[in-house]
């Protein structure tokens, strides 16, 4: 009964185990996307910044070289980096849009910073078109333009760090929540090999009592084969014989001396023919042997 009562226990704690394993199978699984996921978007986010750097550093070159040489061709820089520069702005700012206002902060300053260096440029670069290429050369060397420019790495890296600083704070919480996953599926799974070990050992020895207990009950059978054997064999036997008998001589006693018997005794005459006839039946019930006549007698 213990042993039985263990399986109906054990099979579905088994069953709750390999589920609770699935589970913690999944939630690692998910915690890998996220990872990825916002691995991703941090990666994302720096090329965006620096994109914005890039765009920076091409307006400022084509304005130095165009300041320098008075040769239009070297605007070109400078008029791509103008055409890429808004838009790379919008993408920067709705990466940040999930980010801490903080940083949503700095990105509002840096595109106020980036705008205030493009005026700069366009002033120095109306001078130099205009002629004026001393003014032009005056104008930056007030440093304007390199203060602006100076403030725009600053916040940018400060921007940089940041988004460093959130996933590596990421990461580690990650990596923690992950070794408390591994953690506890290590466990899980111990105890899930040990509950298939005690429940398959418990699964044998119930499998080897049955078997057990069918040869015993076809021992018992066989036994009781055996007397139901020699049962039918004494019916078959002397007990018809004695049954006969009785009924043979009931029936010359009543037949040869039934004028001569008392009432009383012919009563007792006609009941034992009677309780003859009624035991040969269930004989005949018994061993299976039809009767041969309407009295009830086999041929």
């Amino acid at each position: 009964m213990i042993r039985k009562a263990a399986l109906q226990i054990g099979v579905p704690a088994l069953l709750a185990f390999i589920a609770w394993n699935a589970y913690l199978a999944v939630d690692h699984l998910q915690g890998v996307r996220e990872t990825a996921a916002i691995t991703l978007e941090s990666s994302l986010l720096q090329a965006k910044l620096s994109g914005v750097l890039k765009d920076l550093t091409d307006l400022e070159t084509g304005q130095r070289g165009y300041l320098l040489t008075g040769d239009p061709a070297y605007l070109q820089p400078y008029t791509d980096a103008k055409g890429r520069i808004e838009m790379d702005f919008v993408s920067l700012r709705a990466g940040l849009a999930n980010r801490t206002p903080r940083e949503q902060s700095l990105e509002s300053q840096l595109e106020s910073l980036a705008r205030s260096k493009q005026t700069e440029m366009e002033r120095s670069i109306s001078l130099r078109q205009q002629g004026y290429r001393r003014r032009s050369f005056k104008l930056v060397a007030t440093n304007e333009g390199k203060d602006y420019m100076d403030e725009v790495h600053r916040i940018a890296s400060s921007l940089s760090s940041t988004e460093s600083s959130n996933f590596a704070r990421f990461d580690t919480e990650r990596t923690a929540a992950l070794k408390r996953a591994f953690s506890a599926t290590v466990i899980s799974n111990s105890v899930l090999l040990c509950s298939r070990c005690v429940l398959f050992g418990l699964i044998r020895h119930q499998g080897r009592r049955l078997v057990e207990e069918a040869s015993q009950s076809r021992i018992e059978l066989a036994v009781r084969d055996l007397q139901l054997e020699k049962l039918t064999s004494a019916l078959s036997g002397q007990a018809r014989s004695n049954i006969i008998a009785i009924n043979m001589n009931s029936r010359l006693l009543l037949e040869n001396y039934g004028g001569f018997l008392p009432r009383q005794g012919h009563e007792y005459a006609e009941q034992m023919k009677e309780a003859a006839a009624e035991m040969e039946q269930l004989r005949q019930d018994l061993v299976g042997t039809p009767s041969s006549n309407g009295n009830g007698w086999a041929a």
